[in-house]
């Protein structure tokens, strides 16, 4: 899913003049201070559409003659451009002068097709320096920070200075919520991959519990699990969702891969070698080489075990290669989960090459 920066431009990427509010020639032009640098690292550091929102077709004009832009206008954009910012979109809000109607901010009348998207607007952010734009994140379902010298308790943060911006949006950890309900399961999953093992699960199966506990623990994710299965019936239902959910998370939060490392391997645990190589390439296949003696470790049945991975696969998107040796068929399972976490924390860390890691560009 994507995450977007919806930034209103006056007041937040240029100044407004404080006569007339007005930036309707090139001499009028001034960009806000550390705008450049800052914004220009958030482009390529972080995983962001840009979108710009002003209510003026240019900078100044009141009349909107058929989308044209100013010339001031298009000199910003180039400025922009120049210093590696490029705007996905310029969202024009054509109805200043009606104060009631619905498409006019905070209204989100031209939103529309964020809301209906493949957009993460929940981890998404409006930067703006006016209260109807911290408005306009609380009726967008995203979060908002206010340029501006007041502060703004419904704003994540208050500040005038570029620098603060760029720092928090850097810092901000990978967090996803998705929620998945059929027939037959309920299941919510909140997860930080950039967390520290905290977790709460609850699947109503002691023993899957104890393996999804591996992934939080080693993998460093903060993981919270809620389940309402048909137990009644068998495990399949709860262990199948609950892998698909999950892989249909780690798919979402990861967003565009930017940055990440992509691959990650391996485990020894007493008795037992547990290898488990993970590419988070986009495409799902699974290799599974472990065979189990008994029919269940616990409440769960070993047969479940494949199909948890493989159902991870397919929603997450990524190749898994399992393999296991050993006599403890106790070990041998907990040797493979453990070495999965460790694989995802390899493959989701952070790198200081900010490119798509790979040679086509897109994953």
């Amino acid at each position: 899913m994507k995450k977007v920066l919806f930034i209103d431009r006056d007041g937040t990427l240029i100044i407004e003049p404080p006569i007339d509010f007005q930036v309707d020639n090139l001499e009028k032009l001034e960009y806000y201070p550390g705008v450049f640098q800052n914004l220009a690292r958030i482009a390529k550091e972080l995983d962001y559409s840009l979108v710009m929102v002003t209510n003026q077709d240019g900078l100044g004009t009141d009349v909107f003659p058929e989308h044209t832009f100013w010339p001031s206008h298009n000199a910003m954009i180039q400025a922009f451009k120049n210093e590696g910012i490029v705007f996905s979109e310029v969202l024009i809000d054509k109805s200043f002068d009606h104060e009631n109607l619905p498409g006019r901010k905070p209204g989100i009348g031209m939103f529309g097709h964020y809301l209906k998207g493949d957009f993460d607007l929940a981890n998404s952010y409006v930067i703006g320096d006016r209260i109807t734009d911290v408005q306009l994140a609380k009726n967008l379902g995203s979060k908002a920070i206010y340029l501006n010298k007041d502060k703004n308790e419904e704003a994540v943060l208050s500040t005038t200075d570029w620098a603060e911006i760029y720092l928090m949006l850097k810092a901000e950890p990978r967090k996803i919520k998705v929620e998945r309900s059929t027939s037959e399961t309920k299941i919510e999953i909140e997860m930080n991959i950039d967390g520290s093992g905290k977790n709460v699960i609850s699947t109503g199966l002691g023993f899957f519990d104890h393996m999804l506990e591996q992934i939080s623990k080693h993998g460093n994710i903060d993981l919270f699990v809620k389940v309402n299965g048909d137990l009644h019936i068998d495990e399949h239902h709860t262990i199948e969702d609950v892998a698909i959910t999950l892989g249909t998370a780690f798919d979402k939060v990861l967003g565009t891969k930017k940055g990440m490392e992509r691959y990650g391997f391996l485990l020894p645990m007493d008795d037992c070698l547990a290898q488990v190589a993970i590419d988070f390439g986009g495409r799902p296949w699974l290799v599974w080489e472990a065979s189990f003696k008994r029919e269940k470790i616990g409440d769960v049945p070993t047969e479940m075990f494949m199909h948890f991975f493989k159902s991870f696969s397919d929603h997450a998107k990524c190749n898994l290669n399992i393999k296991a040796e050993g006599e403890n068929e106790h070990h041998k399972i907990e040797a493979i989960f453990k070495a999965f976490a460790k694989a995802i924390k390899m493959a989701v860390q952070k790198t200081n090459n900010f490119s798509i890691p790979s040679t086509k560009g897109t994953l």
